[in-house]
């Protein structure tokens, strides 16, 4: 479950690669994932947490308690 953004939801979606003679191959497209610190002022310590870049500007936006509250809410554990 590496490639799975703990707050947005994102993963792995799969598709083909077809060549120049239109022969169809499998293939992975993948979140871009990032592995991100936060400080967490309510509990006094940081968190850790697999971000798609998406997540991280959305961390940026609604700050880090909301999405902390968010992503608890989807049921995963901090």
């Amino acid at each position: 479950m590496s490639a799975h953004c703990r707050l947005t939801g994102a993963e792995p979606r799969f598709g083909n690669n077809i060549s120049h003679s239109h022969r169809r191959t499998s293939r992975r497209f993948d979140p871009n994932v990032q592995r991100k610190r936060y400080w967490l002022p309510s509990e006094g310590r940081y968190v850790r947490l697999r971000l798609s870049t998406k997540g991280i500007r959305t961390v940026d936006r609604i700050g880090i308690e909301a999405a902390v509250a968010r992503i608890r809410a989807r049921g995963v554990r901090i």
